[in-house]
């Protein structure tokens, strides 16, 4: 189904999220903990291109045998610039990566619409200061901790429907990567929205969401809620 500047909302009972990228900016949080390591130990290595390899990396980790998400940063980290780089540097950093300037107000005024949920390839631990950031908006958390499971396997999108008791069509999928979420979870039947932010770059996929936005303000308002207000 080709990408639409609208939506039905009619039988849409709840939203669930992405995480980092999408509510979280994750380009920025990437980029403050591993720039000065790059300047170490990769001199010459461009935004765009940590960014890339970064995500990159984190995929073929994730495709592995499971390991907590503290794992998986410190893999990434040591593939991208060596066994003398610090390896902890990502997990120590993610309490200090904050929202999108529009993602707490636009969680709030989703809330009054719909159920919320999220679902992150994170451990508990990790995303317990992300969710007091957030304003802890959501009714369902599936981490990939809890299931040990990465997106894109579908184990996150399958719970989460377990825990709202709802089918695939009545929930909207709200996500930047298209890998990572909007593939699998149209696959299974979402609703899916895409958020270009067009600032990372991890949203490679070839799967075309249902929307297309460019923030979760103008999502907002593409559900017809009034931002404004």
């Amino acid at each position: 189904m080709p990408a639409s500047t609208s939506i039905e909302t009619r039988d849409i009972k709840a939203c669930t999220f992405d995480c980092f990228g999408t509510l979280i900016d994750w380009s920025s949080g990437i980029l403050s903990a591993l720039g000065p390591l790059a300047a170490r130990h990769a001199p010459g290595m461009g935004e765009r291109e940590l960014l890339e390899r970064y995500g990159q990396l984190e995929r073929e980790v994730e495709a592995g045998a499971y390991q907590s998400y503290r794992a998986v940063l410190a893999e990434v980290t040591r593939r991208m610039f060596g066994d003398a780089a610090d390896t902890t540097v990502l997990a120590d950093s993610l309490a200090t990566w904050e929202p999108f300037a529009d993602t707490v107000e636009s969680l709030r005024r989703l809330r009054g619409r719909a159920r919320l949920g999220v679902l992150s390839n994170i451990d508990d631990d990790l995303f317990e200061p992300i969710l007091d950031k957030l304003g802890r908006p959501f009714e369902v958390v599936v981490t990939a901790k809890q299931l040990q499971s990465y997106k894109p396997g579908e184990a996150l999108f399958r719970e989460g429907l377990r825990r709202l008791g709802l089918e695939p069509h009545e929930v909207l999928h709200v996500a930047e990567s298209r890998f990572h979420d909007i593939e699998p979870a149209r696959r299974l039947g979402f609703r899916t929205a895409w958020v270009d932010r067009g600032r990372s770059a991890s949203g490679h996929g070839a799967a075309a969401a249902d929307l297309t936005v460019r923030s979760l303000a103008e999502l907002v308002a593409q559900l017809g809620l009034d931002w404004s207000r």
